[in-house]
């Protein structure tokens, strides 16, 4: 179970690239989750919880879960900010997200990632090792 504390609290800008948009000029609804992944990296990099960092700490990080709650939808060049930050870490990680028109000045989706820890043989960790706690902890 999660609740509303914000860890870490990250923001950054994106804007909606041709590439992601629909013959009627929306992103398409699956490009969120790539949206999402954006701000997680450079949430889990500020954190030196990145990839390369979880591979010299001999772990790594598996989604397990996703979710995304669609609000309104973004346009083609539309400029947008994601938020993202961690609710819980304990037993896996658990990473919140928010997704904004800058233009509309309105929320357009919501959602997050469950990520737990397994180590380099593959094997699934009960809790998030005390290395990783103490980093989230930490900064």
């Amino acid at each position: 179970m999660t609740n509303s504390r914000r860890l870490h609290q990250i923001h950054i800008q994106h804007e909606v690239p041709f590439h992601d948009s629909d013959p009627l000029g929306i992103a398409w609804h699956g490009h969120y989750y790539k949206y999402f992944e954006l701000a997680r990296t450079q949430l889990l990099r500020g954190l030196r919880l990145d990839g390369q960092n979880l591979l010299e700490l001999n772990y790594r990080f598996l989604v397990i879960e996703s979710h995304c709650r669609h609000i309104h939808p973004l346009a083609y060049a539309e400029s947008f900010g994601i938020s993202a930050w961690i609710q819980e870490y304990t037993h896996s990680l658990f990473i919140a997200y928010e997704i904004s028109s800058q233009k509309e000045e309105r929320r357009c989706a919501t959602g997050f990632t469950k990520l737990v820890t397994v180590n380099t043989s593959g094997d699934l960790l009960l809790r998030t090792p005390q290395i990783i706690q103490d980093r989230i902890a930490a900064e």
